[in-house]
């Protein structure tokens, strides 16, 4: 019978799944920290390193966790969309889903994990202007929201067979540590931070706190189920987060990025994400009452890079 204190957490190395598996651990849970290369990873008290090979974990290690948190998946930003990565893109997130889920459906009922937690994106909206979108609005045609919907549709067997399934639909996550904002601190540092295309392109951002908060409240709130937004409820232009960022760190911003030179560095990437409008309200978070820590821009990124105001 799987352990009621037992979280398996895929994608255990990346930029949410580290700090996911370190909050988890800090609550006081065992972690099964799933990992290509267990015998190099390096993990507090409380984690054990579980392989797997991008695909496939023992059933054992489904058996003994009351929770699986599905994270991994080849990384969106590293490229033009070739055919190649678009396969890595669509197989690393679908197939290794379906995997899981079968395996699950294999064990004895009573072995099941309650709960799984599979990752999505608001990519699912596709780029729609600056119209507000919530979990109800259709997804778009485009690769990203055609991945989006493959991904969670991978893990309905799961929903079939009773275990409660969970998506959240992750916004742009800011970290210092990686991730956009992480790309975006060393030229803004230097002064050289401006607009990307039009500006007027909205973007769904979250502060990282928040996005380890509403994972800790999907897993608990029994009434969360199904996919809900992971932005927070105050999404910016482009325009107005090149701003925001330049005044926190007390630089300039007058280096533009125009449209076409964007398609030509990255292709139809370029369209799908950094020129794409996506206005997300977290509907679901709200309703089944998360608050969030950091609901505007200006003081997430304070907070984020220490820059706090007396």
């Amino acid at each position: 019978m799987a352990d009621a204190r037992r979280i398996l957490v895929t994608g255990s190395t990346g930029l949410v799944g580290r700090r996911l598996v370190d909050a988890l651990r800090d609550d006081g849970l065992a972690i099964g920290a799933v990992t290509r290369r267990p015998e190099r990873a390096r993990f507090d008290d409380g984690v054990e390193a579980v392989g797997w090979n991008g695909v496939e974990v023992a059933p054992e290690e489904l058996a003994k966790s009351s929770a699986v948190v599905h994270l991994a998946g080849e990384p969106v930003f590293g490229g033009a969309f070739s055919a190649e990565r678009r396969r890595r893109i669509l197989e690393s997130r679908v197939d290794s889903t379906r995997a899981l889920v079968r395996a699950i459906g294999e064990l004895a009922p009573d072995e099941r994990p309650r709960t799984f937690v599979c990752a999505s994106a608001v990519g699912y909206y596709g780029s729609q202007d600056d119209r507000w979108l919530t979990e109800t609005s259709p997804a778009d045609e485009d690769f990203l929201g055609r991945l989006a919907v493959d991904w969670e549709a991978a893990a309905a067997p799961a929903a079939e067979a009773g275990i409660r399934v969970v998506h959240p639909r992750l916004g742009l996550v800011l970290s210092p540590a990686g991730g956009a904002l992480g790309k975006m601190l060393l030229p803004f540092r230097a002064g050289l931070g401006g607009v990307m295309g039009p500006g007027t392109q909205y973007l769904s951002w979250v502060a990282m706190d928040d996005v380890l908060g509403a994972f800790h409240h999907a897993m608990v709130e029994e009434g969360v189920e199904g996919p809900f937004n992971l932005a927070a409820p105050e999404p910016v232009t482009n325009r107005e987060l090149t701003k925001t960022l330049g005044r926190v760190l007390g630089r300039p911003t007058v280096t533009p990025a125009p449209a076409f030179a964007l398609r030509l560095a990255l292709g139809e990437m370029a369209d799908a994400t950094l020129l794409a409008s996506t206005r997300v309200r977290p509907a679901v978070l709200l309703e089944t009452g998360y608050a969030f820590r950091f609901p505007t821009l200006e003081g997430a990124l304070r907070h984020l890079l220490g820059k706090v105001r007396e």
